[in-house]
């Protein structure tokens, strides 16, 4: 009976040891592929062009090492708050060329219009460049929203056609930067009052923008939207 349960005993610790064995070499072979592979950033689902990059949106990957280029992104960190400038698959590596900070640009969609200063009824002062506002129809009858989705401020200036903004904090350089108490501290302080404003629209908008005001009956209130202090550098927001 002991001579039976020795020999169990053995096998056992034989198979125990066996796999022992086998996961180390299964450990060390994982090891020294990943040694020989690159981790780099690419996208977790499709991404059209113009879409703002944020942390759900991206992921790493490892690819052989003869397969890396010097222009892909290795650190996620560096396309965080950056557009697409083309399509990106999901999975594939992203270069760093199809991306871009051009946040005052207007998507493929869109244009940069001149709001007609006889279309405003108001303007709220804290607005910046690259901010998001919100625009509502005044007049007769009652006020009403003109769009469901915000609108990217592409630029606001002055009588002197000087960009509206604090010249020692600049609201850009604090958006690109990711920070927030800047952005905000930016706008208690400028260099002059509104007198231009031009917005990121879809013609589809600018239509229903102009057909509505051009007659001089109605007229628009250009509000801030809070939605400007979601940066997406910090990867809370997507622009859509």
């Amino acid at each position: 009976m002991n001579r039976r349960r020795n020999l169990w005993i053995s096998l056992i610790a034989a198979l125990l040891s066996a796999s022992l064995v086998a996961g180390l070499y299964q450990l060390q072979r994982i090891q020294m592929q990943r040694e020989g592979t690159v981790a780099v950033v690419v996208p977790s689902r499709f991404i059209g062009t113009g879409e703002r990059l944020t942390t759900d949106m991206l992921a790493y990957k490892h690819i052989p090492e003869s397969a890396w280029a010097p222009n892909m992104l290795v650190d996620a960190a560096a396309a965080q708050g950056k557009e697409t400038v083309i399509p990106l698959g999901a999975g594939e590596p992203i270069l760093d060329w199809k991306v871009g900070s051009y946040y005052l640009q207007p998507k493929p969609s869109e244009s940069t219009f001149q709001i007609p200063k006889e279309y405003i009824r108001s303007i709220s002062n804290g607005i910046r460049a690259g901010d998001k506002v919100l625009l509502y129809a005044s007049g007769e009858g009652a006020p009403r929203r003109l769009f469901e989705e915000s609108i990217i401020v592409a630029s606001v200036k002055s009588s002197g056609n000087v960009e509206i903004d604090n010249m020692d904090n600049p609201n850009l350089m604090s958006m690109a930067d990711g920070d927030k108490e800047k952005m905000y501290a930016s706008r208690r302080e400028a260099n002059g009052m509104i007198e231009y404003l031009n917005l990121n629209m879809t013609e589809a908008q600018w239509l229903e923008l102009d057909g509505l005001c051009k007659d001089g009956k109605l007229k628009v209130v250009v509000a801030y939207s809070p939605d400007s202090l979601n940066i997406e550098v910090s990867g809370e927001e997507t622009r859509s």
